[in-house]
């Protein structure tokens, strides 16, 4: 289409189970394409069942794929720290293990820049009695998880996780951000 951008970024984000961010992701306009999966370790093509061993290094992450003339990096970081406790290292909600870090893995130095100003810009706003422990990290191999965790929401949104853990989550997103809202 004329006028339309045709350059797209990558944000790769860890922030609990990845189940949850692609479930919020996915609502957000401009975001096109969302992926659970692992990054940040030390094991070729890891499984979920290697990842949950806790030993392989690895970050349950989302990979979305988005254009930034509708929805600019900064406003995905902003969803990010609304929709997890990133002062809380290697654990969200009721998943423990350092596969749950909170943690940003950037793509280029650009990202980082505005990835280290939004964790200042959050930890300013003081909303947390405990420090940000998210880490900022160059973005390294990505592996997408199994079949059955993509669309894991919206396939499961029924299953008693998806309606204690995510739905919060998703409630909160689409009342902090509604007018981003593609639906």
């Amino acid at each position: 289409m004329p006028g339309q951008s045709s350059v797209r970024e990558v944000a790769t984000l860890g922030g609990g189970c990845f189940w949850c961010l692609e479930a919020v992701y996915v609502e957000f306009r401009g975001v096109e394409r969302v992926v659970s999966g692992y990054t940040g370790g030390h094991i070729v093509n890891p499984t979920y069942r290697q990842v949950c061993g806790a030993d392989t290094g690895h970050v349950e992450v989302v990979q979305a794929t988005f254009d930034p003339s509708v929805i600019a990096y900064r406003d995905l970081l902003d969803v990010f720290f609304t929709i997890h406790d990133p002062t809380t290292p290697n654990r969200q909600s009721p998943d423990i293990g350092p596969q749950y870090r909170s943690a940003i893995f950037t793509h280029s130095p650009e990202q980082a820049v505005i990835a280290k100003s939004a964790i200042a810009d959050w930890t300013r706003r003081g909303l947390w009695r405990n420090p940000i422990v998210t880490e900022v990290l160059p973005a390294s191999v990505f592996y997408p998880a199994e079949a059955y965790h993509q669309e894991y929401y919206a396939n499961n949104a029924d299953q008693r996780y998806c309606q204690i853990v995510i739905d919060p989550k998703l409630s909160k997103a689409r009342k902090e951000f509604a007018s981003r809202l593609a639906r």
